[in-house]
């Protein structure tokens, strides 16, 4: 029942709309009427207002909130929600889809392809369209195309929740052969900081300054990064300082992340560094202004919960794996779960990620509709 052309061609118009963090309103008004030709009920929050009067970063874009579309069912099945973000990372203006005679489609190689998301985005608007045309049996269906997902989840983070009917959802949002699905995401902490020394010329009086890259060196030096134990791992990111070769440099800034499966773990990763960095900095006598945000936090779906169980059952009658793994990448579903809404993240044909060289296949992405086909009528 799945039109793989309509499929494909969907997908490739949508890859041509500009949709960055911040710069969803093109696609977000596009998705708005596809989801209204389909009979859902669609509104659009005000995270994009709050986004842009909170972050610089927002620019000028006219502002866009998450997506929502209700559809009412058919039967009294439970409601289920399905779920994809609507922004791309860059470089992603003016990208153009190139398919080859084998169904692989990419971009012109100077962009994102946007397969992430707009792969799930394709897979749910094909799935529910069938499901329109064939008057198949379904439960209440809703959907969230939510917006800057790429800046950890800014724009899911701001959902009202008590507003959403499921208890179940399915978010398209994972790299991998179709059929797999991630049921644990971490929590992930972002840090800056600031090590304060002193300003001395660097030739005459050395020793009136107090190195601020020196401390900084040397509390790096002391820190376990990569993998601290099988499910975290620490990493600083980016550091500059200094003003000029002949000065002492009296700052410098230290960018990283903690990630962990294990909330508790990744916050005591936390104080164990911000330890390190206290001491140094009082050994050599300088000072820091530290900063850290909690950006997502841990979940884990059990298997034995309906949410993996309805999808494995799917998967069985799709001829498909069904095999679930953990993440340390994260989503909108991990604000989703802290939510109340218990929800996986299944593959849906993105590959190479957030590089030029992304791709998807026709293939992927006619399996992936006819997941999300399978997920709505399961039951039904």
């Amino acid at each position: 029942m799945i039109q793989r052309s309509r499929l494909v061609s969907q997908f490739i118009k949508m890859v041509e709309f500009d949709s960055e963090t911040y710069q969803e309103r093109e696609i977000a008004d596009y998705l708005t009427g596809e989801l209204k030709q389909l009979g859902f009920e669609v509104r659009e929050d005000d995270a994009g207002h709050r986004l842009k009067e909170k972050l610089p970063e927002y620019g000028s874009a006219a502002p866009t909130g998450n997506l929502y579309g209700y559809l009412k069912g058919t039967t009294g099945s439970a409601p289920i929600l399905l779920s994809a973000h609507m922004d791309t990372v860059k470089p992603g203006k003016g990208k153009r889809a190139v398919q080859d005679e084998k169904g692989k489609i990419t971009s012109e190689g100077d962009t994102v392809l946007g397969a992430d998301d707009l792969s799930g985005i394709a897979a749910i608007l094909e799935a529910v369209r069938v499901v329109k045309e064939n008057n198949l049996p379904h439960g209440d269906i809703e959907v969230l195309f939510p917006v800057a997902e790429e800046n950890y989840g800014k724009g899911s983070q701001l959902i009202d929740y008590s507003q959403i009917k499921s208890k179940q959802a399915y978010v398209f949002d994972l790299s991998g052969e179709i059929g797999l699905a991630a049921t644990a995401a971490p929590t992930l902490l972002s840090f800056a900081i600031m090590v304060k020394g002193k300003n001395a010329h660097a030739g005459f009086c050395p020793q009136l300054g107090i190195n601020a890259i020196e401390i900084a060196a040397h509390a790096i030096s002391q820190l376990k990064q990569g993998w601290v134990d099988d499910e975290t791992t620490v990493n600083i990111g980016k550091i500059s300082g200094g003003k000029q070769t002949n000065i002492v440099s009296d700052e410098c800034i230290v960018l990283g992340e903690i990630r962990s499966l294990k909330d508790h773990k990744a916050l005591a990763e936390w104080n164990r560094l911000k330890e390190i960095f206290e001491g140094n900095a009082a050994g050599y006598g300088g000072g820091l202004e530290i900063s850290v945000e909690k950006q997502i936090e841990a979940y884990e779906i059990s298997d034995s919960e309906e949410v993996v169980e309805r999808f494995k059952r799917v998967c069985r009658s799709l001829g498909l794996k069904g095999s679930t793994q953990y993440t340390l990448g994260g989503s909108d579903n991990n604000h989703f779960v802290k939510g109340g809404i218990r929800g996986i993240v299944v593959a849906c044909g993105m590959n190479e990620v957030h590089t030029p060289n992304e791709f998807t296949t026709e293939d992927a992405l006619e399996k992936s509709a006819l997941l999300a086909l399978g997920l709505i009528t399961e039951g039904n």
